[in-house]
């Protein structure tokens, strides 16, 4: 028998000994968590779908002028990298085949040169119009080279568009505007509605089918610094302009459709705002019982055009001010929303900085997050991205350039491949389908999915954007049921849209850190 303080001895050993191996052991699950992963199942489904994608696109404002005229081998290739729908022997996309392009018809500022006001000679443009009223179709040669090359690799639509009446025509005598007022006296419209139409007709001529045509741009501001082309107008006369253009394109017999009203921020499609009498847009231009109605236009086209400027941080604001845009549209029959044009500008709350060239993954997620929430939260049929090619310490580029005219170096950068993502799989025609996160609909900015199918039904596309620092493991389906024959391309800080091979198990699959990933799959 033991003895008696023996066994208090004992005792304590054996509480120190437990308590001890407790500690242990909550020391080893500590060190387990962080390797395991929670499976997250996604499942897209068929038999809920939304609208129809129209078209993924950006503009050549205003770099194209002058890259149109480099070296052959080097403005190609850049026109490659932005429209062509091919793939290389690995079955590495050439490009991002964008399905729009946006061309910008020039005011007349770079013919004025410094007497312009406008210090920045790359953001002047050439105008097809003389001053003595003929037109000279030599004018813009590098944006129609630009516009040419699109066509030549297969983009579907081409649109035109002023940011300023020519200079012939302005208020002003100038391609900006004084004191916040529209640079474009009624008297002129029909002369501004005939003119677009003779820009229309002109690069037809040119073998280049318009099939879109948008009158005015961000009409909320003032445009009076100089900073660029660009005029203010107030919603009656976005439709005086509107009407005077649809009779110019009817006495044509042009098929070119009109795009209203390319508002400056969205919210501008729903609510006044700041902006008495230049906001509340949809109602404004699409209800019958108001005196601006122009939705029985022969020419109007069947969207409103906004740009997501502005509205896209912090997540949750993104998403209920998109909410609001598709509550606006809901009632209005057969109306789609463009979002027809972004980049990333200010701070964001605090989550990026439009300021500073940056070629990396950062911006490249950012945007595919704005890309994501305009297409599924607003319903956006389209989605444009601004400069296709862009010279500036600015996050405003697909491809990048030397600040140079004549010849330079070109650059990639993630944010083109980012929009590849979209454009280079997602073609007009397909529709949007439901998709779910463990079975909810509501998603977290970490871990975005979207789902696309092909107009007949041949393939389904999945979009999924992993912000977050750690890899993620999903279940992916469709219909309830595992993949069949699925493709796999990644986009992130080392691979651009880069096709790879995947180890999954029973629809099981790894999506990497920080990337997106496309997955293209039989229904």
């Amino acid at each position: 028998m033991m003895k008696k303080e023996n066994w208090s001895l004992y005792a304590c050993l054996f509480a120190i000994g437990m308590i001890i191996s407790s500690c242990n052991s909550e020391g080893r699950e500590k060190q387990v968590d962080p390797e395991r992963k929670e499976v997250v199942s996604i499942d897209a489904n068929t038999t809920v779908a939304y609208q129809r994608v129209e078209h993924f696109g950006a503009s050549d404002a205003w770099s194209c002028q002058f890259v149109g005229l480099w070296p052959e081998e080097k403005k190609r290739n850049i026109a490659e990298l932005l429209f062509s729908q091919q793939r290389d022997e690995t079955g590495q996309p050439k490009g991002i085949g964008l399905s729009l392009w946006r061309f910008n018809i020039g005011a007349g500022s770079a013919e004025q040169g410094e007497q312009s006001g406008i210090g920045d000679e790359w953001r002047r443009a050439e105008s097809f119009l003389n001053s003595d009223g003929t037109y000279d179709w030599e004018k813009q040669a590098g944006q129609v080279w630009f516009a040419q090359a699109a066509q030549e690799f297969g983009v579907e639509h081409l649109l035109v568009f002023p940011n300023s009446p020519p200079v012939q025509m302005t208020r002003t005598g100038k391609a900006y505007a004084e004191n916040g007022q529209s640079n474009l006296d009624f008297e002129n419209y029909d002369d501004f509605g005939e003119y677009l139409t003779n820009v229309i007709k002109g690069l037809q001529e040119k073998g280049l089918k318009v099939d879109y045509i948008s009158p005015v741009n961000e009409p909320q501001w003032d445009w009076s610094d100089g900073g660029q082309e660009g005029t203010p107008f107030w919603n009656n006369e976005i439709a005086g302009i509107a009407r005077a253009l649809n009779d110019a394109l009817a006495a044509e017999n042009l098929e070119t459709k009109i795009d209203i009203a390319e508002a400056g921020k969205i919210n501008y499609l729903y609510e006044q705002a700041d902006k008495e009498g230049r906001g509340q847009q949809v109602a404004d231009f699409f209800d019958a019982s108001s005196k601006n109605y122009i939705g029985d236009l022969s020419h109007m086209g069947n969207a409103i055009s906004g740009h997501s400027y502005f509205t896209t941080s912090p997540y949750e604001v993104a998403v209920q001010l998109r909410n609001k845009v598709k509550t606006a549209l809901e009632g209005m029959e057969g109306r789609n929303f463009w979002m027809s044009e972004y980049c990333i500008l200010g701070d964001n709350a605090g989550e990026i900085n439009g300021s500073g060239r940056d070629l990396g993954i950062d911006p490249a997620l950012y945007m595919a997050r704005v890309i994501h929430n305009d297409l599924t939260v607003s319903n956006a049929s389209a989605w444009h991205w601004w400069l296709g090619v862009s010279p500036y310490d600015y996050k405003d580029g697909l491809v990048y350039i030397d600040y140079q005219k004549q010849d330079g170096n070109y650059y990639e950068s993630k944010m083109l491949w980012a929009l590849g993502n979209y454009s280079f799989f997602i073609r007009p025609g397909y529709q949007r389908i439901e998709t779910t996160i463990a079975g909810r609909s509501n998603q977290s900015p970490d871990l975005l999915v979207s789902a696309y199918q092909h107009p007949d039904k041949e393939e389904v596309v999945y979009v999924i954007i992993n912000s977050a620092n750690k890899e993620a493991d999903v279940a992916l389906t469709l219909d309830g049921s595992v993949l069949e024959d699925p493709k796999y391309y990644i986009t992130n800080k080392d691979m651009d849209l880069t096709p790879v091979e995947q180890e999954e198990q029973s629809g099981k699959l790894l999506i990497p850190a920080r990337s997106i990933m496309t997955i293209v799959s039989k229904p």
